[in-house]
């Protein structure tokens, strides 16, 4: 599948701003089966400075600054993807097994994932993960079994409410009062999977929608989406689980389903705080209004 990605963000300042410093995370992600075909980053007015490196988790994180007055900020990130569908995963791991994995053991092998069974700003280590994570994880129970059954009871358990909760909400506060969007609800299901000492991430991108039926694809009606990413390790032959080797396999609780071609993924990281797509300093510009307009749309192959 193609997909063409336009994501507009325009800042309103009041009164205006002397100078701003940006961080943008908009550049689709490279892997097996997503790959970026083209990417043009628009900055109005121009940025003085731009520049773009890989951050510690592999996104492309894209710095500019401005140094002129200005009481609108528009940054467009245009894109085009080719995705293609990700093989079906039978691990027959148990999550005991899995868990074993990331349990310290001293002078050990680093296992890059276990970076993310920590705590971070947005998912913190509570309790009340732990007891809501824990009817899914029946003893002797496949890894994937369990991922299944906790995406599930979160989309039947939470209520999908826009405007319910704010872009700083945390996973407890959502967790709580059992409603949010889709950042909410992959922010709970990485909070249950490291509460369970399990390592899992949080995924930003977009899902290519489709209007009803006889009408037509609306222009910059789309959204942002997110979802959580769990680490599956691999077997070896003897059935113990292979130091550092497996993968990540993504899980949507906001539409209980696997990520599939439809999706594209932008960056990954602990938390929203890691891949916040467009965040900054300014001088001045007391007061501001911010819209956000995304357009997802297929492309011929």
């Amino acid at each position: 599948m193609q997909i063409e990605v336009t994501h507009l963000t325009r800042y309103r300042y009041q009164p205006s701003v002397a100078h701003a410093q940006h961080v943008s995370y908009l550049t689709p992600l490279q892997g097996d089966h997503q790959k970026l075909l083209s990417h043009r980053l628009e900055i109005v007015p121009p940025p003085n400075e731009c520049v773009s490196r890989t951050d510690l988790f592999g996104n492309t994180r894209t710095f500019f600054s401005i140094h002129a007055d200005h009481t609108v900020l528009s940054v467009t990130a245009r894109s085009v993807v080719a995705t293609s569908l990700k093989p079906a995963v039978l691990s027959p791991i148990l999550w005991e097994a899995a868990q074993e994995c990331f349990r310290y053991q001293a002078h050990a092998p680093y296992h890059p994932a276990s970076e993310f069974i920590f705590a971070s700003p947005y998912v913190p280590i509570h309790a009340d993960f732990l007891n809501y994570a824990l009817p899914s994880f029946s003893p002797q129970t496949t890894l994937l079994a369990c991922a299944f059954d906790l995406m599930n009871r979160i989309h039947q358990d939470f209520a999908y409410e826009t405007n319910s909760t704010q872009a700083h909400t945390t996973a407890l506060e959502a967790l709580t009062q059992r409603r949010g969007v889709c950042q909410d609800f992959a922010h709970i299901m990485v909070a249950c999977w490291r509460a369970m000492g399990l390592p899992a991430r949080y995924v930003s991108g977009y899902l290519l929608t489709h209007p009803p039926e006889g009408q037509p694809r609306l222009v910059g009606c789309d959204a942002s989406h997110a979802w959580a990413s769990v680490f599956i390790p691999r077997l070896a032959d003897d059935g113990a689980a292979l130091q550092g080797a497996g993968h990540w396999l993504d899980f949507d609780p906001t539409n209980n389903r696997n990520a599939g071609e439809d999706y594209v993924s932008l960056a990954t990281g602990r938390d929203f705080a890691d891949v916040s797509p467009l965040r900054g300093v300014i001088l001045g510009g007391a007061g501001h209004v911010m819209d956000v307009e995304v357009t997802v749309t297929p492309q011929p192959v």
